[in-house]
């Protein structure tokens, strides 16, 4: 039903149109009546009518007069005006004000129901275009940014696709476009995540970035286009924005790829160096920002094959080392870094390395150590198959150590009886000790010897030999300075038995017997 105002000065035709009118058969109800124009407005703004049937010759505000007001104020509104004056002057006037039906004084009630009907059709087609053209907005925005989402996957992806197609889609989408040089933005989460994830990285992106044109998802990956509008430092400093706002939100971490700056129309080349970037995750780890020039160039790619030496590291495993069996392993992923081969290269030379240090396991263990293989090879970081390799690594090196701490202190001992044995003998050294009497390689024995008494061999000879030398000076301080040289292992220096004496006693050997 559609709201009546009835508008005259005259009381009788007020409450006889009032009466008279099938206001219902109209599809109307009247809802008010008014004396004049100024009436008219007040109930106009208190009931908002939507047809206003209104007399001409009014006083205060005649007909015309309000037909202006309400054309003015409330277009929407509808006028059929009334008139005992058949003047064309009128008629044109109420025009204007856009009245479309104008009736003489004096009309029967089926003129005005006729007029109303007419009206209340207008006005039914009218509401009828407007649920129909809200009802495609409501559509066209649910579905815009699909759309908007597809033409990027498109668009990086299709070779196809040009110069033509973007404007002719910036144009569609109503992109506002300040330059046609963008950056592509790729993100790749970290370990488990779930679906909306993805869109939660899109969301906080878009309001950590000054201006995202485009977004989407590929896959697990989420990708943006933003205009290059931002000094590359800034960039940078608000992609850390993105990834630790995410982190703190979701204990997620993200792995940034981003493109150099481009024409819009070279995205698909963009994409294919976002991934490219993303490909360098298994050198540069999780969570990192990547960009071409984190990239090896051709002038930086090392050359010739890569090559390690694994004995010295089999050793220092075997013998319980694992400080240094550490660092081994720690340069060999340097060097891995450094040649920067293709992901299935790198991983070929870890697996073989890790197969040449299970071997140092005992036998029971070998295949247990077997079955961790593919987990090793389905690993997509380096440093996580370092961690991973230096896990293993350290088991069986530290139960090498535990195994082998009894005959290493039986070991050392007999190097200390050794040295107490041969303190007065100048070719005392630990290569002589090594090779003459334990028939040990010498390096290994003096870090066997240093790790277990926190010497060095020579340091230990030294001491042993200068605390010798106070022990006799106590016994009979009328020694000789070449004599407990000669007994010592000085030989005929006993200039240089001083110097050692003073640096490890604090005084020469006649200070010492003086005090």
């Amino acid at each position: 039903m559609h709201k009546v105002l009835l508008v005259d000065d005259e009381r009788i035709i007020l409450e006889g149109i009032s009466a008279v009118v099938d206001w219902k058969s109209a599809n109307t109800e009247l809802i008010g009546t008014a004396r004049n124009g100024l009436e008219a407005l007040d109930a106009i703004e208190e009931n908002k009518p939507d047809i206003v049937i209104s007399d001409i010759r009014m006083p205060a505000m005649d007909g015309l007069q309000l037909a202006a007001k309400v054309h003015e104020r409330y277009p929407g509104i509808k006028l059929i005006m009334l008139s005992g004056f058949n003047e064309f002057e009128y008629a044109r006037a109420a025009m204007q004000y856009g009245v479309k039906h104008y009736l003489l004084k004096p009309c029967n009630e089926n003129k005005i129901v006729e007029a109303l009907k007419d009206v209340s059709e207008e006005l039914r087609q009218s509401e009828e275009s407007e649920r129909f053209v809200s009802n495609m907005r409501e559509g066209l925005a649910k579905v815009l940014p699909h759309a908007k989402e597809q033409f990027l996957k498109e668009f990086v992806t299709n070779k196809t696709y040009g110069a033509h197609d973007w404007a002719y889609y910036r144009k569609l989408f109503e992109l506002d476009v300040e330059t046609s040089r963008i950056r592509l933005i790729l993100f790749q989460l970290e370990g488990t995540f779930d679906y909306e994830h993805l869109f939660a990285v899109k969301n906080i992106a878009g309001d950590i970035l000054p201006k995202t044109l485009l977004s989407s998802t590929i896959g697990d990956h989420v990708i943006i286009a933003v205009e290059d509008n931002l000094p590359i430092q800034e960039l940078h400093e608000r992609m850390q924005r993105i990834r630790t706002t995410f982190l703190g939100y979701y204990k997620i971490d993200l792995t940034i790829a981003m493109s150099e700056a481009g024409d819009i129309t070279s995205a698909r080349q963009l994409y294919k160096e976002t991934l490219e970037c993303l490909h360098h995750r298994f050198y540069l780890g999780e969570g990192s920002l990547i960009t071409k020039t984190d990239l090896a160039g051709p002038d930086q790619a090392p050359v010739g094959d890569f090559s390690f030496d694994e004995e010295p590291l089999l050793l220092m495993i075997k013998t319980g080392r694992w400080e240094d069996a550490s660092a081994e392993i720690d340069e060999f992923f340097a060097k891995a870094i450094e040649h920067r081969a293709d992901v299935y290269t790198v991983k070929s030379y870890v697996i073989q390395l890790f197969m040449a240090i299970i071997r140092q396991a005992d036998a029971e263990r070998i295949n247990a150590y077997m079955s961790k293989v593919v987990h090793l090879a389905e690993m997509d970081t380096l440093h996580t198959m370092q961690s991973f390799l230096k896990e293993v690594a350290h088991e069986i090196t530290m139960r090498q150590y535990e195994q082998h701490k009894s005959k290493h202190s039986a070991i050392v001992q007999k190097v200390i009886g050794i040295i107490e044995e041969q303190l007065a003998n100048p070719e005392l050294s630990l290569n002589w000790v090594a090779h003459q009497l334990l028939y040990m390689n010498a390096d290994y024995l003096g870090k066997l010897f240093k790790k277990e008494t926190d010497e060095k061999f020579s340091n230990y000879v030294m001491k042993a030999r200068i605390k010798k030398a106070t022990e006799m000076l106590d016994q009979r301080s009328d020694l000789k300075i070449f004599e407990l040289a000669e007994q010592l292992g000085f030989g005929d220096n006993p200039q240089y038995f001083s110097q050692v004496f003073k640096k490890i006693v604090g005084c020469t050997p006649s200070e010492y017997t003086k005090s």
